[in-house]
């Protein structure tokens, strides 16, 4: 039935109710063969007429439209609020199931909008709690849908993180750039620059550094134009990271200080933290003689991250690259307690990722003299990289791989990993 068919059922089921006829229930504003028309769905009445019926009728006005009463509607509101406050504060666990409960109450199936919220609040609550095969799921199911069109961009940026995350970077390229790079793509609003940013992301972790320099660069001229910090924090971050591969290590830093400044001022929580995470890492890696400023800000970082609505892998990263901190300071064992925490919750498609922890925790066991387990961790690396598709991130991962069976005398298995590196860089 279309939308005018249940308002008009609904309207000539209460007039029903009420004991009333189609005439005395239009007398005197409206005529009785107009209410004929609209209880058959014929007509579809304005917000004037459904106002005007609804108080003739003694009924909600959310009933006509909806078929739920003002209370119910109430209710499901709370519950929605419920539950994202939920994921906001970090309860992922509780959050993903208020999202759950909420979509088996019967009153939401005719409220589209809330429906869609709900299951998007869903999707994110699933991707925060690592399930990204489902979250995928669960978004791609919902962009399939008719929505509004801030909604198709927030669908496609959770998608297209979900699928970076999962190291499906084809099919991250293609959500983003189906509404970035098509000939009618619409002007640059906050949300765009932030989609904008994660398909960037996603080039870059594939190596294709010339399309990563040339959209930083767009990104940066449009957050210019709007002149809004989450664009500018979006533009900025993320020409950090084309700057930083391209081994411009002071320009990364003075891109990513001012990216952070205005976070600090103006973001939502868990993506200060994240942010925070991603620049003690850029330290790490740029300014080395820094490491303590890096373990300090990773710190921080990792105190924000369990106080908001940060996935899995967030939290996996922050305590990855905390260990890569106690690394360089030269502490292996506090090195494995972060590394083993971050394992520990760390989704097993996650590969990359995967890779890199086993790969900290080789050098952290050898480091301390165990080298069956630094020998056993280096291989778990080569193994859980096997199945990727080549990239720059990936060769980056597999020379580590190979420097460090190297130092384990690990010779045989120290070429094929060089090898490995070439490969993915395209040598």
């Amino acid at each position: 039935m279309t939308t005018s068919d249940m308002v008009g059922l609904r309207i000539k089921t209460v007039r029903r109710q009420r004991g009333l006829s189609q005439a005395q229930l239009a007398h005197p504003e409206l005529s009785d063969s107009y209410v004929s028309l609209i209880e058959s769905g014929k007509r579809t009445p304005t917000p004037a007429v459904l106002e005007l019926l609804a108080q003739k009728l003694d009924c909600s006005l959310s009933y006509l439209v909806n078929g739920v009463t003002a209370e119910q509607m109430e209710d499901i509101e709370l519950a929605l609020g419920y539950a994202r406050l939920a994921l906001e504060n970090g309860e992922v666990s509780e959050a993903r199931t208020r999202f759950a409960e909420l979509l088996t109450d019967n009153n939401l199936t005719g409220l589209t909008k809330l429906r869609q919220d709900t299951e998007f609040g869903l999707a994110l609550a699933t991707e925060a709690a690592g399930d990204l095969d489902e979250a995928i799921s669960l978004l791609t199911r919902l962009r399939n849908e008719e929505t509004t069109d801030e909604r198709v961009v927030e669908l496609a940026i959770a998608l297209c993180r979900v699928y970076r995350d999962s190291e499906r970077l084809t099919e991250a390229v293609e959500v983003g750039e189906g509404i970035l790079r098509g000939s009618t793509r619409p002007a640059w609003t906050d949300l765009l620059v932030e989609l904008g940013a994660t398909l960037l992301a996603a080039y870059l972790w594939r190596g294709d550094m010339l399309r990563a320099s040339q959209f930083a660069a767009e990104l940066l001229n449009a957050a210019d134009t709007l002149g809004t910090p989450r664009s500018t924090v979006a533009a900025c971050w993320n020409a950090a990271l084309v700057a930083q591969s391209a081994g411009h290590g002071e320009e990364a830093l003075a891109f990513a200080e001012r990216a952070l400044a205005v976070q600090s001022e103006s973001g939502h929580p868990r993506n200060l933290a994240r942010m925070r995470t991603a620049f003690g890492s850029l330290i790490l890696r740029v300014r080395p003689d820094r490491a303590q400023a890096a373990r300090d800000t990773l710190l921080r970082a990792a105190e924000e991250l369990a106080q908001t609505s940060a996935s899995s892998v967030d939290l996996a990263r922050c305590q990855i690259e905390l260990a890569r901190a106690e690394v360089v300071m030269g502490l292996p064992a506090e090195a494995l307690g972060h590394v083993e925490a971050g394992h520990e919750i760390l989704p097993g498609n996650v590969r990359a990722l995967g890779a890199e922890a086993d790969l900290l925790l080789s050098r952290a066991h050898g480091a301390l003299g165990n080298f069956t387990e630094a020998g056993m961790h280096a291989r778990a690396v080569r193994d859980r990289l096997a199945s990727l598709p080549d990239s720059r991130r990936a060769a980056g991962t597999w020379y580590a791989a190979a420097e460090t069976m190297e130092l384990l005398g690990e010779t045989d298995e120290a070429v094929e990993a060089y090898q490995r590196a070439l490969a993915c860089a395209g040598l």
